[in-house]
Parts: C-alpha cells; sequence; structure tokens
C-alpha cells in the first residue's frame, strides 16, 4: 500500500497524510494504471448526474485536469514548443525544457483539449470512456519510463533506473477490469491499441529530436493517449 499511495501523492493532488518516499512507487512504477482508476473513477463520479453530454464531458475534463495538478499537462505544453522549434536538437532540447511556454505548448494544449471535449461529449457513455481513457494513458506512461532512455538527469531518469522491461506487461494486466465497463469489448480493444501505439511513436520521435526521453515527454503522452484512446473507442 505505500507504493500505492507513493504514486497517488506523485499524479494527483489528493491528500493523503504523510508524504511516501517516491522510492517505493519508483520500484513499482507499473502500477501506475491504478492512479488511472482513482482519477477516472472521481471524474466519472459527478458526471453520472449530469445529462448534458457538452457539459458532462467539460466537468469530466475539468476533474481529471484538477486532480492531477495539471502536472502532465504541463508536460504537453513543453512537449509542443519541442515540437515547433526550428534548428538542431540543441535547440529543441532547450525549447522542450524551457519554463516558458510558447506557440508550440498553446497549440498543442489547445488540440489535444479540443480533442478529447469532441470524444468525450460524441461517446455513449462520458463515465466509462473517461476512465479507460485515464487507465489507457497511464500504461503509456510505464511504456515510456521503462523504455525511455533519459537525455537528461530528472525525475525520468530516476523512474526510469528502477524500472524494468516487464513493467508494461504487467501495466496491461492491470487493464482487465475495464472489460467489466458497459463498453463493447472492441472499443476496449481499439483503446488499448492506441495506449501501446501512441507512446511507441512518441519514443521513436523524441529519440530523433530530443535524442531521448524526459518526463515533459512522458506527461505528454499520458495527455495525448488519454484523447487518441477515447477517439479510437468513438470511431471503433
Amino acid at each position: 500500500m505505500s507504493a500505492v499511495v507513493s504514486l497517488l501523492q506523485f499524479a494527483t493532488i489528493l491528500p493523503l497524510g504523510k508524504p511516501q518516499d517516491l522510492e517505493q512507487f519508483a520500484r513499482h512504477s507499473w502500477i501506475y494504471p491504478l492512479a488511472g482508476y482513482v482519477i477516472g473513477c472521481l471524474a466519472a463520479l459527478p458526471v453520472l448526474f449530469i445529462a448534458d453530454h457538452a457539459i458532462a464531458a467539460a466537468v469530466a475534463i475539468a476533474v481529471v485536469l484538477l486532480l492531477s495538478g495539471a502536472h502532465h499537462f504541463d508536460g504537453l505544453l513543453d512537449l509542443g514548443d519541442g515540437l515547433m522549434a526550428h534548428g538542431d536538437r540543441e535547440k529543441r532540447v532547450r525549447a522542450l525544457t524551457d519554463r516558458q511556454v510558447g506557440a508550440g505548448g498553446v497549440c498543442a494544449g489547445i488540440v489535444t483539449t479540443l480533442l478529447l471535449f469532441s470524444a468525450l461529449q460524441a461517446s455513449a457513455s462520458i463515465a466509462a470512456a473517461i476512465i479507460i481513457g485515464e487507465v489507457c494513458a497511464k500504461v503509456s506512461m510505464t511504456y515510456l519510463t521503462a523504455y525511455g532512455e533519459p537525455f537528461r538527469e530528472g525525475i525520468h531518469s530516476y523512474l526510469h533506473g528502477f524500472a524494468r522491461p516487464d513493467f508494461p506487461f504487467l501495466a496491461i494486466l492491470l487493464c482487465i477490469p475495464l472489460f467489466l465497463l458497459p463498453v463493447p469489448p472492441v472499443k476496449i480493444g481499439a483503446a488499448g491499441a492506441v495506449m501501446i501505439l501512441c507512446p511507441a511513436v512518441l519514443l521513436l520521435l523524441s529519440r530523433r529530436l530530443f535524442g531521448g526521453i524526459n518526463g515533459d515527454v512522458v506527461g505528454a503522452s499520458n495527455e495525448i493517449t488519454r484523447a487518441l484512446a477515447i477517439i479510437a473507442m468513438v470511431l471503433a
């Protein structure tokens, strides 16, 4: 349980008492999806009492961002700046790690949020969709934590140092309870395909553009995978 508490203290703003050593979670980062279940279920709860789909979708997104402290969303903005930067690898890394948000980051944030909002609004069950999307997003983070070679020292390099190659497979096993939700299995399968494909693409792209992975890329994968997984569910 100390590893779970450490995870939730790292991935959420939930008041969970005395801070746990981050190493407790780092040694078991395959449990990332458990945070997805917690955040997703808490975001789904108010949605159950809102009849209007547009408002329900907006509330779900707001709760997810609030519970995560917009920590991963910040990574998405930084990645957007890094991708839009012109020049060599050094300039791209500088843009990725700069604390200031540029046009590329704003664009990435707007586009990803619009895609997520549209997908949730089109979902037959917003509550189920946000849970599935959030769990898939956390699996993508496990994938990059395990396989993403860091290009600099930081929180990602720390977590990567404890990760093992089998962690993503263990994380995928934690997705099995998703099939208990009132959603056709083919839709969950489509979301599952995205949760593997998205971080794989980001891994290849980041290696080429930045020379590796950092925490911003991992956080961005969370945001992008969530949106694309729910889109895949709608289109399946």
